[in-house]
C-alpha cells in the first residue's frame, strides 16, 4: 500500500501536468470549456475547443519511465468512459455542428506532448 506522502505526490504532479497541458492548448490557441470535469461517467481532465473542434484531454503525467509510457496508462476502459463523457458534456454544453477529438496529453519532466486523435471510439 502506497503512503500518504507518496499520494500527495502524485496528486501534486498530476495536478502540474493538468496546468501545464493547459498552457500549451492556450498558447495554441484552444479555449478551455472545462478543468476536471465531472460527470456520472468519471472525469476529463480537460476539454478544449478550437473553431469546430472540441478536444478531450486526458493528462498523463510521469516522473520516471518504470511504469511504461503514460499513454500505455489510458486503457480501452478508459477510452469508453471518455466516449461516455464526451457525449453526456456535448448534449448538456449544447455542442452542435462540432467534430470530437481524443487526446493525450504526455507530460514528462516538464515537457508536454499532445497526441491528438490519440483513440477513436
Amino acid at each position: 500500500m502506497r503512503d500518504h506522502e507518496t499520494d500527495v505526490h502524485q496528486k501534486l504532479l498530476g495536478r502540474a501536468g493538468e496546468r501545464l497541458t493547459e498552457k500549451r492548448y492556450k498558447k495554441a490557441g484552444y479555449e478551455i470549456l472545462a478543468r476536471n470535469l465531472k460527470t456520472p461517467f468519471g472525469e476529463a481532465d480537460l476539454v478544449a475547443k478550437k473553431g469546430d473542434t472540441v478536444a478531450f484531454v486526458e493528462v498523463k503525467t510521469r516522473s520516471s519511465e518504470s511504469f511504461g509510457a503514460p499513454r500505455d496508462a489510458v486503457t480501452r476502459a478508459k477510452q469508453a468512459r471518455y466516449g461516455k463523457i464526451a457525449l453526456w458534456y456535448a448534449q448538456r454544453a449544447r455542442l452542435e455542428n462540432c467534430f470530437i477529438r481524443f487526446d493525450v496529453a504526455e507530460v514528462r519532466n516538464g515537457a508536454v506532448s499532445i497526441l491528438e486523435n490519440a483513440f477513436f471510439l
